[in-house]
């Protein structure tokens, strides 16, 4: 049994098939296979299940999944360190975030984090979606991951930083705009602008508006929330998006597009995913913690 067998074995229980395994580690399948085979002489009992559509981990692949995949994390981890010390640096935080995080929610908190660690290391790796994120701390590929709070996930520790309540973006001159306010059911028949189908924030919104029986149709899909609000102000359709930290959500700025609060809708909680807190090197905790308080106070002053 190999390092090499227990990293592709996780690898396959991720992806749910030994082909797809095999394309990204540009093998065959038939090499994949053997890693796994040879696990399961190590061990004596089988570890995968094939099923129509791929494979699954038995009952005891998921105990040596669970074990193996906490364990090459902490690998991970001390190889990554040990290669800081000896290259001589500092250190360094990894983080993996959406799209627009980095501008929206730590854009103060970097230049503070700088200011206090100006020989630390910061890695910003983005991700389209929270699942994607979770993989990477699973992989160990990052020490940090901002995401939208949801439900449990195995082998990751959640803690919410900050709750954004709901808004609709529009034009100025949307009839919607010049009314004494907008309730849920205001929204029925509206030109909906939908965020991406796979995304935590998509899951809360359409679980909200399924508790207050609202439908909603669309004919326009973005990737994240700022090309949402660009559509909106391009008058394409109307964006329901959370109120971002700087956004003039009461809508008074004077500019083409006004902010809604729709207090209908439960807020969005935000915040950092990690393996385990306790795990954390006193950099990540510090760059998590600089960005926590930053996020508490708001953003600076122009």
């Amino acid at each position: 049994m190999t390092f090499d067998d227990l990293r592709i074995f996780v690898a396959v229980c991720r992806a749910g098939s030994l082909s797809a395994v095999a394309r990204e580690l540009s093998c065959t399948q038939s090499a994949v296979s053997q890693h796994v085979k040879r696990l399961e002489r190590h061990t004596g009992v089988r570890l995968l299940e094939r099923r129509p559509r791929g494979v699954v981990p038995t009952p005891e692949g998921r105990v040596l999944q669970a074990a193996a995949t906490e364990g090459i994390a902490g690998l991970d981890l001390a190889l990554h360190r040990l290669g800081e010390l000896a290259r001589g640096e500092a250190g360094s935080v990894r983080v993996t975030t959406g799209a627009t995080t980095v501008r929206h929610f730590m854009a103060d908190a970097i230049v503070a984090f700088r200011r206090h660690h100006p020989g630390v290391s910061l890695e910003f790796r983005t991700e389209t979606t929270s699942r994607n994120c979770f993989d990477a701390l699973t992989d160990g590929a990052v020490d940090l991951a901002w995401v939208t709070i949801g439900g449990p996930v195995p082998g990751i520790e959640q803690r919410p930083v900050v709750e954004l309540p709901w808004v609709l973006a529009v034009r100025a001159d949307d009839p919607l705009a010049l009314g004494p306010g907008i309730t849920a059911a205001d929204l029925v028949g509206i030109r909906h602008i939908r965020l991406p189908e796979n995304s935590s924030s998509r899951a809360h919104l359409d679980t909200a508006f399924a508790r207050l029986g609202i439908h909603l149709t669309s004919d326009t899909g973005v990737a994240d929330w700022d090309t949402a609000i660009l559509l909106a102000e391009l008058g394409i359709g109307h964006a329901i998006v959370p109120a971002l930290p700087g956004q003039d959500s009461a809508g008074t700025s004077g500019g083409p597009l006004t902010f809604l609060p729709l207090p209908d809708l439960p807020p969005l909680p935000v915040g950092w995913a990690v393996r385990r807190w306790g795990a954390l090197t006193p950099l990540a905790r510090a760059f998590a913690d600089t960005v926590g308080r930053q996020c508490a106070q708001g953003p600076a002053a122009p």
